[in-house]
């Protein structure tokens, strides 16, 4: 058997939540007790009390941009869609993925619609860059957030009805906390936590720090290689401040427990780790956790459920292990959580 199928199961569609809960922290919660091998279903709203006096919650404050483009090829009027990414810092341009029919020539524009389909913009094609990706020219002058404000759309993956946009997602689709821009995709277990919920975990003794990572579409993709060390690990920008690195030393030197909140969130924090300590870091990441990672940082991790094949699934299944995480995934289905973006989540202990 190859690697990747080793990380593979069956997910009911019917599983895959469609839409957000009215209250975020009324989401159910898997507890996986790596030392016993147990498991326990609670609420989001349990975590106080599942967490101890003196540990430290991380969690990731990047700010989802309305990154979803949809607009009409100029030389055709065929339809056309696009995710912006980022910003390239040298040239100005918007790199993008985009897909339509028939195969765009560099020179093409897109004009792009708003959200009442009234045309907005236009994008000028102006190169191929990696990983089938785009560089293009905006029409109209400024941050790129504020043109996407006005041209864009919320980036629901497309196993949410398949990239819809519904009233209530702008909202939805972002944490609380969130405070730099940059995402493509919501970093989705931070998408459970309210005011309400932060302040309980506060009251208790249980600190919090920040990490940035900035989620780009790779992260969502399928492993396709058969074997691990072969799948190209997509790259993201990350960083983890001082103060947060200086209150996970301070949390670890009196036997406290960091909580990642998110696969993101323990990106970054095992990236700021690699020297076997945490200490400042940014920049871009392209760490895969895989089979014979040795971890540094992290002690507890909360995450929502993962699709099959994925290199997210396999990232949880190294932190636990891979029996427990199957064990834990084949209970989830039995008792029918909600999965991926929009459902439920998953402690680690």
């Amino acid at each position: 058997m190859a690697d990747a199928d080793l990380y593979d199961y069956d997910l009911p569609p019917e599983l895959i939540a469609q839409q957000a809960l009215a209250d975020r922290a009324a989401a159910r919660l898997l507890v996986v007790h790596r030392a016993t091998g147990t498991l326990e279903h609670r609420q989001i709203r349990d975590l106080p009390e599942l967490l101890a006096p003196g540990d430290l919650v991380v969690v990731n404050d990047t700010r989802v941009v309305p990154a979803r483009l949809i607009g009409r090829r100029a030389a055709t009027g065929g339809a056309w869609e696009g995710l912006f990414l980022r910003v390239d810092e040298t040239t100005g341009l918007w790199q993008i993925l985009a897909h339509t029919r028939g195969r765009p020539a560099i020179g093409e524009s897109v004009a792009l619609v708003d959200r009442t389909g009234a045309e907005a913009a236009t994008l000028e094609l102006v190169g191929r860059g990696l990983g089938g990706t785009w560089f293009v020219r905006p029409s109209v002058a400024g941050p790129a957030e504020e043109v996407l404000a006005r041209v864009g759309r919320v980036p629901l993956p497309g196993y949410i009805r398949g990239g819809d946009e519904q009233h209530g997602d702008l909202e939805r689709y972002q944490t609380v906390f969130a405070r730099a821009a940059g995402s493509a995709a919501a970093p989705t277990a931070g998408l459970h936590f309210t005011p309400d919920l932060l302040a309980a975990l506060a009251a208790r003794g249980i600190g919090r720090a920040d990490v940035t990572l900035h989620v780009g579409i790779d992260t969502f993709r399928p492993i396709t290689a058969e074997r691990l060390d072969d799948h190209p690990m997509h790259t993201e920008w990350c960083a983890c401040p001082e103060p947060t690195a200086a209150a996970i030393r301070v949390t670890k030197a009196r036997g406290g427990r960091v909580v990642a909140v998110g696969t993101t969130a323990m990106r970054t924090l095992e990236t700021a780790a690699r020297s076997g300590a945490v200490s400042a870091w940014s920049g871009p990441t392209d760490l895969f956790i895989r089979p014979g990672f040795s971890f540094h940082a992290v002690d507890c991790l909360l995450t929502n459920f993962h699709l099959p094949r994925t290199t997210l699934l396999v990232l949880v299944s190294t932190f636990a292990s891979r029996e427990l995480i199957q064990a834990a995934y084949a209970e989830a289905i039995r008792e029918r959580y909600r999965f991926l973006s929009y459902g439920d989540a998953m402690l680690i202990v």
